[in-house]
């Protein structure tokens, strides 16, 4: 099947089908491993330009103030789950007010209060893998049609489950390009960039949360375990689905 490409008038014609998009990923991956994560999001600019979006769930912004720095007015998806902490809608309206982005809320087929008159109160502690499926993954590959790239913010320090990350993947599920500049980024390097830029911060990174997802399904971690330990706590569950 094939994907066409949104570019720019002045942007250079990308491959279309998913042979062509999984051997550019394949080839931009070992010839970008080593580059900043400036030069990665700017090959990504050329090479696809309105057809490149990042996603960002408002966490932590420093991935959204380096695409705007690279490429001003870059779409920006987010995901407007309903169950959000106050502060992370304060940081994406802070966000959408100070940064050169062009942002797109995606929002679930459901309100909260449909999907619990379908499935019951709470279904984020009796199933959240439909729920993230249903409030989070559905709603992403809906904002991603339109586009042939799409930038993430995943770190390989993160968690063991994301130690393998490549820089440029392709995305089969999706079929999109997946680039992720930030892989090889540590802790210190966020925290370093943040505070040389002024980046905007979300305040309950302040008060001991090191991974924010869904106000329900999130706690700050125990000291000294890894950083989404908070996500999902108690359950098996790692990830939400955006990335499997």
């Amino acid at each position: 099947m094939e994907k066409r490409a949104r570019l720019e008038e002045d942007s250079p014609a990308v491959p279309i089908s998913a042979p062509e998009l999984r051997a550019l990923a394949d080839e931009a991956d070992v010839r970008l491993a080593g580059a900043d994560a400036g030069e990665i999001i700017a090959w990504a600019h050329r090479t696809f330009g309105s057809g490149l979006v990042v996603a960002s769930s408002m966490a932590d912004t420093h991935l959204v103030h380096l695409a705007q720095t690279v490429a001003p007015g870059i779409d920006v998806l987010f995901l407007d789950t309903g169950y959000h902490f106050a502060e992370t809608r304060g940081t994406r309206d802070a966000v959408a007010q100070t940064y050169r982005i062009n942002l797109l809320p995606l929002t679930p087929r459901q309100t909260t209060a449909e999907q619990d008159a379908e499935y019951g109160p709470r279904l984020h502690d009796r199933d959240p893998d439909l729920c993230c499926s249903l409030r989070k993954v559905e709603p992403l590959n809906r904002g991603l049609r339109p586009y042939t790239a799409w930038i993430n913010g995943m770190r390989r320090e993160e968690h063991p489950g994301r130690a393998r990350i490549r820089v440029v993947d392709y995305d089969a599920r999706r079929e999109l390009v997946k680039v992720s500049p930030l892989a090889a980024w540590t802790q210190d390097q966020v925290e370093e960039y943040v505070a040389r830029h002024g980046v905007l911060v979300n305040p309950l990174l302040a008060e001991g949360y090191t991974s924010i997802g869904c106000e329900p399904c999130t706690r700050r971690p125990l000291p000294g375990a890894d950083p989404r330990s908070g996500r999902w706590a108690g359950l098996a569950k790692t990830e939400c689905g955006l990335h499997t």
